[in-house]
This record gives C-alpha cells, sequence and structure tokens, in this order.
C-alpha cells in the first residue's frame, strides 16, 4: 500500500540543504533519488536530502512513503511548477530537504530509495 505523506521542512543552518514542502501539481512529476535518509524523533520520522534544481523548474510535487515489516520504500517526486511555462531557470545543482512522518517508527526496516 503506498500512502502519500505530508512533509515538514527541516530549519537551515549554515551550509544546510535548503527546506522544501511538497507543492503538488507539478507537470508529469518523476522519481528523484535522494542522497541521505536520517531517522528522527526515536525512528518516528525521516530526514530526506537530495541533489535538485531550482524551483519553479524542480519542485518538490510529494514524497510516496510505502511501509512494510521489513522495509520502508520512499520516492521523491519532482516536476516543474505549472506557473514554469516559459520560464528560464538557471543550471545549479542545489541541495534540498524534507522530513516524513512514517506509520510506525523504523526500528530495524531497511530505508530504500523508491527512485533507484
Amino acid at each position: 500500500m503506498t500512502q502519500t505523506v505530508t512533509t515538514t521542512p527541516s530549519i537551515p543552518g549554515p551550509g544546510s540543504p535548503q527546506p522544501v514542502e511538497p507543492k503538488g501539481d507539478t507537470i508529469d512529476p518523476r522519481p528523484v533519488p535522494w542522497i541521505s535518509a536520517t531517522p528522527e524523533a526515536g525512528g518516528e520520522r525521516l530526514r530526506l536530502v537530495w541533489w535538485s534544481g531550482v524551483e519553479p523548474c524542480r519542485t518538490l510535487d510529494r514524497v510516496e512513503v510505502d511501509e512494510s515489516a521489513a522495509e520502508v520504500k520512499v520516492t521523491i517526486y519532482e516536476g516543474p511548477a505549472r506557473d514554469a511555462q516559459n520560464v528560464a531557470c538557471i543550471e545549479i545543482a542545489v541541495q534540498k530537504t524534507t522530513t516524513v512522518t512514517l506509520k510506525a517508527p523504523l526500528g530495524d526496516r531497511k530505508v530504500v530509495d523508491g527512485a533507484s
């Protein structure tokens, strides 16, 4: 069972990834690989970090979490915002972060990237 979850941005510090929230309604959202998924709050949440581009050309659409007894599959989806048509975006890498809340604490379950 796939669950679309609401995310909460993390607070940035110097050199930290840019916190983002899902905006939904992007054009043709595609899976994006993440580089880390760090448990927080006793394993009740996962803080995701990934490389992306600038908004509105690369906008977080949603994060899907599929939980089983053995693993937690997390898939980040990004796409251009609907209002990004005929907009020029610079080609620069941006590290982004968002946090998802799990249905059950992570425990010993393996975290898997759904975009891999």
